[in-house]
């Protein structure tokens, strides 16, 4: 049985649907009228789930097109985006139309931007075909790609209008993929509910999902644009980001938050900023799902890829330090004093 969670932002209020057989066209006929539909897509999901998904719009309607990019952080380019507003010209979509974006966290963000800033903006919906973009990245309007020298950091606020998470889709995940998303869900858990970390083994996966979308939501309604406690959700990302960037993205995204939140924790510890102990607890939770709590890269190289970070502002660096197991704080600190708090975080 399909389940909603409410998003209520300042700029928009939408819905995420969890269940199993959505009738994805259906349901947006809910929040839009038929248009031209354009899904955006990748070259492992599309073979998988385009016929299903194009079927469904065109039998409620819609007008649908596709463009499918190469699965991977690597197409998250400018160049990428430029093919995707070139196709959107060719097929004469206007402010009336629809994005659908139909894949992991890589193809909802250049979906999502691309829907921003195309003719100044029109509509999207996601349909994250991944645990991490179904509890993360799917709900809460950031968009954007990345440079060559850092990650996202082009990108605007757009919220989708809809948003349509299948746990169906996750059978097909393989096992990296899938202890990439229960990165992002241990994230949550560390940051905001020890009860569902704890719980992770009596839980389903559509459970799972719902919970984290919670978690999401409520956030995000308090902070759409990133100035406050949205920055915690950020819990192992700056590290994180550093991680990828520094591995030339060969290491995923959530294997990086999970050395990232491992850093964070450890340095914590040793530097007295905790309340109680949080590394214990966060190690088991990520060996269970397979996920690296440690990496090869030196401080040195790691601070020099996260100084580059959006969340770097001026002289000092804020980062989200775990206070006790479910709650986290903001931390700033001097960028001096960045490499050497990284240290103290490594396994040596």
């Amino acid at each position: 049985m399909a389940k909603a969670v409410e998003v209520n932002t300042g700029t928009r209020k939408y819905s995420v649907t969890l269940g199993s057989g959505l009738n994805f066209g259906k349901l947006t006929l809910d929040v839009k009228k038929p248009c031209r539909a354009m899904i955006v897509s990748d070259d492992n999901v599309y073979p998988l789930y385009g016929n299903l998904v194009t079927e469904s719009f065109s039998k409620s309607g819609f007008q649908v097109s596709e463009f499918i990019i190469k699965n991977g952080e690597a197409s998250k380019t400018l160049a990428t985006v430029e093919g995707l507003f070139c196709h959107m010209a060719e097929e004469d979509m206007t402010r009336g139309d629809l994005i659908i974006c139909l894949g992991g966290g890589v193809v909802g963000d250049i979906g999502g931007f691309a829907s921003a800033v195309y003719l100044r903006g029109l509509p999207f919906i996601q349909i994250p075909t991944t645990i991490l973009a179904a509890v993360d990245s799917s709900v809460g309007g950031k968009t954007g790609v990345d440079l060559s020298i850092g990650k996202n950091l082009i990108g605007a606020f757009h919220q989708p209008i809809a948003v349509f998470c299948d746990p169906d889709f996750f059978t097909t995940l393989p096992k990296p993929v899938y202890s990439d998303g229960m990165a992002e869900i241990i994230k949550h858990g560390m940051a905001f509910d020890k009860e569902m970390l704890i719980s992770l083994d009596t839980l389903s996966i559509g459970e799972i999902c719902r919970r984290n979308v919670e978690i999401k939501a409520r956030i995000v309604e308090q902070d759409e644009f990133d100035t406050g406690v949205r920055k915690k959700l950020n819990f192992g990302h700056t590290i994180g980001h550093a991680v990828e960037a520094v591995s030339d993205f060969s290491i995923s995204h959530g294997k990086a938050v999970a050395i990232g939140m491992t850093v964070i924790s450890r340095a914590c510890e040793k530097s007295g900023l905790t309340d109680e102990p949080v590394l214990g607890e966060l190690l088991k939770a990520l060996k269970k799902y397979d996920l690296p709590v440690k990496c090869d890269y030196s401080a040195k190289e790691l601070t020099a890829a996260a100084l580059r970070d959006k969340k770097r502002s001026g002289g000092t660096i804020t980062l989200v330090i775990p206070r006790k197991v479910g709650k986290v704080g903001l931390y700033d600190l001097p960028v001096s004093e960045l490499e050497g708090f990284i240290a103290k975080g490594l396994d040596r």
